[in-house]
């Protein structure tokens, strides 16, 4: 099947064309023609499928066929898409804005972290589309520079991500402030029941499209695992950037601190490398991935704030530094390569501490890791300190004593 069959219109096939796509994914295919219909759709599709495109192209397409006039001639918000984090939120409106160049709409972005004054001054200019994170757009629906009561579409993406990083309530209130009649697209990753009780509650007699099954890693991704100790860590992951085959590199560690202890490291080992992680500003932040992405720095350390919604084009390489806590995690994180046709390599690293995180990332997707010899074996085989600390127990001799006096 190609974009030609799933009857988009000529502005959004010139501008698939000039991205560089000519197949529609498993999830686009499904997705597009029911959202073209106007169904509410319910989709689950592992990350790196193309979930972007197969909602920012047909909601494009329905704008075109319907006009909607705005109060003294400003636009009203016709499409409202909800992401968990200013990075998601950023590059889905750079999809909008590559897929609907040949289109009259404009789209913003309002989210945290930087000043609010030019998200404002957009707002006040018009918007056809808004893509937002649930905090900021809660603070402006409140001062008043947003009215979603001409909302048409309504798109809540990685919404599993949402419920995780606690915007339940968030969300809540903005369905209070958007039309009832409304069509509703609603994407998540995995579909665990809070987030399916979520989905039925927003969505109406939907269509449900899964795409691959969640808990399994992406078939054009090479895994490997290093046993090594935690001190030797950046040794190993100094020595493995350096191979030539590695291009440029997204590494994962489990604290802000220890994203900025890497960093410091490697610049140490004389590889540029930028932090990413939420005690950074968004100006900050948006300076690390530009740096990124231009290749000034190879490297980029990243706590689980960027494993779902980075779209870096041609990642060769991700490194987890750290096993993560949460299963699930580890496939949103590896999936930051081997997209768009492209294959990745992912290598995690295991201190003996992180072995019960490593048999739960296994027995979730159903295999075990390759393990490569590490030119810095695993020689510790006692828990630290700090990964195993007791808890104190409770004092409470001094009380009975007290009773006993009286």
């Amino acid at each position: 099947m190609t974009f030609n069959e799933l009857h988009l219109i000529d502005p959004l096939l010139e501008a698939v064309r000039k991205a560089g796509y000519e197949t529609p994914t498993p999830i686009q295919k499904a997705t597009i023609p029911l959202v073209l219909e106007g169904r509410d759709v319910l989709g689950c599709a592992q990350t790196g499928t193309g979930k972007t495109a197969a909602f920012a192209l047909p909601i494009l397409q329905r704008l075109t066929g319907t006009d909607a006039g705005g109060r003294g001639g400003k636009k009203p918000i016709r499409a409202l898409v909800i992401a968990p984090t200013r990075e998601l939120a950023i590059q889905i409106s750079e999809s909008f804005d590559t897929y609907g160049a040949g289109l009259p709409f404009k789209n913003c972005v309002i989210c945290g972290g930087v000043r609010q004054n030019r998200q404002i001054e957009r707002l006040k200019e018009g918007v056809d589309i808004l893509v937002a994170t649930p905090g900021r757009l809660n603070d402006l629906i409140g001062q008043g520079f947003i009215r979603l009561g001409q909302i048409e579409i309504f798109v809540l993406d990685e919404a599993d991500r949402m419920l995780d990083m606690g915007f339940i309530n968030d969300i809540r209130r903005i369905l209070h402030y958007i039309p009832k009649t409304r069509q509703t697209l609603f994407f998540s990753a995995t579909l665990p029941p809070d987030v399916e009780r979520l989905a039925m509650t927003i969505l109406n007699n939907p269509a449900a499209v899964k795409v691959d099954a969640v808990n399994s890693a992406v078939d054009t991704v090479t895994q490997s695992l290093y046993y090594v100790d935690k001190v030797n860590k950046t040794k190993l992951l100094a020595k493995l950037l350096r191979e030539p085959d590695v291009h440029s590199a997204l590494v994962f560690t489990r604290t802000k601190y220890g994203a900025d202890k890497v960093v410091r490291e490697l610049m140490r080992e004389n590889i540029p490398a930028k932090a990413i992680h939420g005690d950074k500003s968004q100006n900050a932040r948006q300076a690390a991935l530009h740096s990124f992405m231009t290749g000034d720095a190879k490297v980029l350390v990243a706590t689980d704030i960027a494993a779902r919604g980075l779209d870096i084009a041609e990642l060769s390489h991700v490194f987890n530094y750290d096993i993560p806590e949460d299963p699930e995690t580890y496939i949103h994180r590896i999936g930051r390569t081997g997209r768009a046709g492209h294959t990745g390599v992912a290598a995690s690293f295991c201190c003996y501490d992180e072995l019960e995180r490593l048999f739960a990332v296994e027995k979730l997707i159903g295999t075990k890791i390759p393990t490569v010899d590490s030119p810095y074996p695993m020689q510790v085989c006692t828990y630290s300190t700090e990964e195993r600390r007791p808890k104190p127990a409770r004092r409470q001799q001094p009380y009975r004593r007290r009773r006993n006096r009286r």
